[in-house]
């Protein structure tokens, strides 16, 4: 057990060069985080479990408000961790001034990086359909008269995503609010605690952290299928690259609250024009 002699030496936030995924030694005890991992895992089986036998669609402010408490709890567990080393909760955001021109370059790299990553899923999106539909021979695109056949991996994502998506004014202010919460509780998770931690059991070694961390990330979206988890796991190593690269969590949390509001306002407004 570390004495407050030999715990980290984090530097206060206004003076920290970088966040603590470039630390070497661990900022929560293994124990913990084995614990955290487990919880986060068990999670995301139940959640495919609960999808694969509800039929009916569940009240999205519940279903909004039980996200919430999950997010905060897991919040409060990677705290809990933290104390227990004696290093500041704040010391996972990195390097954040707070000066507006300072908010303001975070939010233009956030938002340039969003589009970019965009391209990539999109890409990636496209293959593995063209390729999931080859195998099952199934149509992927609609052509000219013929209707749109998602395949059995889409129907279990848009089944998954519907039953967030908000359709009227309180739930989408509700989804506004849960967007914000879970890009700063799951950044502060995944690349700030969890990719710490795998990069201090990797000696260092910033590329364990990365991948490990995606991996993670991936893996606590089963409800969405095993398409979007891959995707997501991409999606979390680039997010992990931004944090590297921005020595803070500032742009990933925003580029993560932005990304999840953007797909499920986009996938009601589908819906309402019954396009889904």
């Amino acid at each position: 057990m570390q004495t407050p002699e030999n715990a980290p030496n984090l530097a206060p936030l206004a003076d920290a060069p970088q966040p603590p995924t470039a630390l070497r030694r661990t900022i929560a005890p293994a124990w913990h985080t084995v614990v955290l991992i487990a919880g986060i895992l068990a999670l995301s089986v139940a959640g495919r479990a609960s999808l694969s036998i509800q039929h009916a669609m569940p009240n999205r402010i519940v279903t909004y408000t039980t996200t919430a408490i999950f997010e905060l709890a897991m919040l409060g567990w990677v705290a809990l961790g933290l104390r227990l080393r004696k290093v500041p909760l704040r010391s996972l955001f990195g390097a954040v001034p707070g000066d507006m021109r300072s908010v303001a370059r975070d939010f233009g790299i956030a938002l340039v990086f969003w589009i970019g990553s965009l391209m990539i899923l999109g890409t990636m999106g496209i293959f593995w359909s063209s390729v999931e539909g080859a195998v099952t021979h199934r149509q992927t695109l609609a052509h000219a008269g013929q209707p749109f056949s998602p395949t059995p991996s889409q129907k279990q994502t848009l089944k998954a995503l519907e039953e967030l998506a908000p359709e009227n004014g309180e739930q989408i202010a509700g989804w506004v609010l849960l967007c914000l919460l879970v890009g700063l509780v799951e950044e502060t998770v995944f690349r700030g605690y969890l990719q710490s931690q795998f990069t201090a059991w990797a000696h260092g070694g910033a590329a364990a952290g990365v991948v490990f961390s995606a991996l993670l990330f991936g893996a606590a979206h089963g409800y969405q299928g095993v398409r979007n988890m891959v995707l997501l796991t991409v999606f979390g190593a680039l997010l992990s690259l931004l944090a590297l690269f921005r020595r803070s969590l500032r742009s990933c949390i925003f580029a993560h609250s932005w990304h999840d509001l953007i797909a499920g306002l986009a996938l009601g407004v589908l819906r309402s024009h019954h396009l889904l």
